[in-house]
């Protein structure tokens, strides 16, 4: 167990501040801008979808929403989409939000039987008068708009879920969805499940996408921050984008991606923007976050990307302008 108390965070915040590497900060400086920045290891392959749709000419909402589709259909990812982890009455819920930079904003909450979550919350944003739907009538929805029906609930979701019924005991382990995905399917409970990516167009658009299946064996009807525009994700075309994974409870508290998206207008870098916006859950939530894991990404309308996280752990991929990939580690507070 951590021991954190609000003077042991305060010293830790300072202690994170002056651990910045000035020569990584310059060297990335110095490469190509950012189009895709995606959360986890499992990012790189959304980035290379999105990057695809960005090739052949697409928009920033193309290139997010291509990017978000890919965990959603792989049914080894725990976190997202088919084969995502039920609730604890073994119902898959999905949740998912779209925003562009022109106010642009579609979202699904408790959606069931729909693979692609993201791409009905797009259909939301761009067909109705709406910005977010939710369970039945999302589903109802994405069925009239052609989507199809699908059991969400994969035999090796359900059988750990079956093993999680002999406790029934909620544990929250940070990095979950890098470590279960790295596993491939060893089982497990999870804490926080989520992919979030923020994209820029050949145009200089900006977008984001935020998808997940929600906390492992959550009460049914449960919604994190993940859907919830300002929470999981934040987009502004004068500024930038955010987004965030980890306990969505904590980040909700804060609102979270739309703080780092503001500290960012008053001038701070996306990394210090996430930095200061995870140290202020720190400071309002003491012990309760001591071993929570949540992860803020940013990246600038000039395709500057950054990140911060409570726990270590937390990794991110981005793609750049030219072409090149790599999947970063975040620096963080606690550890």
């Amino acid at each position: 167990m951590v021991n954190v108390s609000r003077r042991g965070v305060l010293a830790a915040t300072g202690a994170a501040t002056l651990a910045a590497t000035p020569a990584a900060t310059t060297a990335r400086a110095e490469a190509a801008p950012v189009v895709l920045a995606s959360t986890w290891d499992f990012g790189a392959a959304a980035n290379a979808e999105g990057w695809k749709a960005r090739q052949a000419g697409g928009s920033a909402l193309d290139m997010v929403e291509a990017a978000a589709r890919t965990p959603e259909a792989d049914p080894t990812n725990h976190s997202v989409g088919l084969g995502g982890y039920p609730d604890r009455d073994g119902h898959v819920t999905l949740d998912a939000v779209i925003m562009d930079d022109a106010g642009g904003l579609g979202a699904v909450c408790a959606l069931e039987d729909v693979v692609h979550a993201v791409s009905v919350a797009r259909r939301v944003m761009e067909k109705t008068p709406h910005v977010i739907l939710v369970g039945e009538g999302a589903r109802d929805f994405a069925l009239a708009e052609g989507f199809e029906a699908t059991n969400l609930l994969t035999p090796e979701a359900e059988e750990a879920w079956r093993e999680w019924l002999t406790t029934a005991r909620y544990a929250p382990r940070a990095n979950s969805e890098n470590d279960d995905w790295r596993k491939a399917g060893s089982g497990g409970p999870l804490d926080h499940d989520t992919i979030g990516v923020l994209g820029r167009d050949a145009a200089g658009r900006i977008a984001g996408a935020c998808t997940t299946s929600g906390m492992a064996f959550k009460m049914r009807g449960r919604v994190g921050d993940s859907p919830i525009v300002g929470g999981g994700l934040f987009v502004d075309a004068e500024v930038g984008a955010a987004t965030a994974t980890g306990v969505g409870e904590e980040v909700l508290r804060v609102c979270g991606s739309h703080a780092v998206v503001e500290a960012m207008r008053h001038g701070l870098e996306p990394t210090a923007a996430c930095r200061q916006v995870v140290e202020r859950i720190a400071r309002l939530r003491g012990r309760a976050v001591a071993e929570a894991q949540v992860g803020m990404l940013a990246l600038s309308r000039d395709g500057r990307v950054g990140a911060f996280a409570l726990q270590p752990g937390f990794t991110y991929a981005v793609t750049r302008a030219d072409g090149s990939s790599e999947i970063l580690r975040a620096e963080a507070l606690f550890g």
